[in-house]
């Protein structure tokens, strides 16, 4: 695994250059021009390749171009690929069930992103609330945590707390109450009778893989049973293996009312995500309140049956588990020497860089220089999140890249 300080060549600036003048400037992306990928590694347009952590924020748990989900795309591509919701096709129902079995629950609303998910996942609970609970028209409410992160939409970004996705973006849509995460006692405290729903993630992403206190979610679960409101699990960067178990949910043996899947679904080959839930929730959507053009067409479910199929044997979530155990110890021994925290669930870790070391960007572009791909969140944090099909041996190595880079 030799080691690498990638320089900006001319093939690199230009298209670099290119993209910075013709994109919309809403990333700052590291400097590195990908080309290629494999398994838990890319290559640039340079040819150096570096091991990716990152794993597009969980989207590609199974690594790039998995060969067992790129043969149920081509299978697919050579038959059929977009009907629209207006006809049946005939991978939907089979994909459905699939996933429905996985999660334990009877139907399924398919769209395309995480943020439609979580749209979806809001309508829904809204709905519920006022044809099932008969909460008064137009007052429901959903109780959120402070440092979510559910995505990008005016609706959703209004109830976030972090001033880059809220600020300059409104007016916002009422109706949420945001508590302190990790905290059950002040969501009961927020319920009132007009509460439809609490949506939470099992552990927040983007604010730095926090996992909230042991006990959190069967009290959240609880509550909301004996309130008669809707828990909403928001599984989109947490679910499908990525903590050693298929939800994180399922680190508490708690089954929510609701779950929001998207990014692993879609194998890391096209967005795909879902609603699940049963039919005494997910049955409130009557036909023409809601849809999606590409929700469920025939290319994107062949590719997550595969990935569901992937996901049953529990291969990948013991494969998770042994691994970030292993990656945990490993990063327990930076605290102290350029780290001052680490949060780990099973292949997911949160790094809280040492402000004397230098930001969370500062060190994600030092590793890029080491040829492994990290992110920073938050100024101070790196995330990591590798391909479950990593090596322990790739990680021990990136991990030396990452003291290296700790020690100056």
């Amino acid at each position: 695994m030799a080691v690498h300080t990638p320089s900006l060549h001319t093939g690199t600036m230009r298209i670099i250059g290119a993209e910075e003048q013709h994109v919309a400037h809403n990333y700052h992306p590291l400097p590195v021009v990908i080309s290629r990928g494999e398994g838990a590694w890319v290559t640039d347009v340079e040819g150096k390749r570096y091991l990716d952590l990152l794993s597009a924020y969980s989207a590609l748990n199974f690594g790039h171009r998995h060969p067992a989900i790129v043969a149920a795309a081509r299978e697919q591509l050579d038959r059929l690929t977009l009907t629209s919701r207006a006809y049946h096709n005939d991978r939907l129902g089979t994909f459905a069930a699939a996933l429905a079995k996985l999660c334990g629950k009877d139907l399924v609303l398919p769209m395309n992103t995480g943020a439609e998910a979580v749209e979806t996942g809001i309508k829904v609970a809204r709905a519920w609330g006022y044809r099932v609970k008969g909460i008064t028209p137009d007052a429901a409410t959903i109780v959120v945590a402070n440092g979510n992160f559910h995505g990008r939409t005016t609706t959703i970004v209004g109830f976030s707390d972090d001033p880059q996705a809220h600020d300059d973006f409104g007016p916002y849509a009422p109706g949420f109450v945001s508590v302190a995460f990790g905290d059950a006692a002040a969501i009961e405290a927020a319920i009132t009778p007009e509460t439809a729903a609490v949506l939470i993630e099992p552990i927040q992403g983007e604010a730095g893989v926090v996992i909230p206190p042991e006990g959190y979610l069967r009290e959240v679960r609880e509550i909301c049973t004996r309130h008669n409101v809707l828990f909403i699990a928001d599984e989109i960067q947490s679910g499908l293996g990525r903590v050693g178990e298929t939800f994180a949910c399922d680190r508490e043996d708690v089954v929510p009312d609701v779950y929001l899947l998207g990014k692993a679904l879609g194998g890391g080959i096209l967005p795909l995500s879902a609603v699940v839930a049963n039919a005494d929730v997910l049955g409130v959507i009557r036909p023409g309140e809601h849809g999606s053009t590409f929700g469920g067409n025939p290319l994107a479910v062949a590719v997550g049956e595969r990935v569901v199929e992937m996901l049953s044997t529990g291969e990948f979530q013991r494969r998770a588990a042994a691994l970030g155990e292993h990656l945990e110890a490993r990063l327990d021994e930076l605290v102290g020497h350029g780290v001052t925290e680490v949060r780990v669930a099973g292949l997911w870790a949160g790094i809280d860089i040492d402000p004397s070391v230098g930001t969370g960007r500062e060190v994600a572009e030092r590793m890029l220089t080491r040829g492994v791909l990290v992110k920073d969140t938050h100024g101070q944090t790196i995330r990591i999140a590798p391909p479950l099909v990593v090596r322990a041996t790739e990680l021990d190595w990136a991990i030396e890249q990452l003291k290296y880079v700790l020690e100056g």
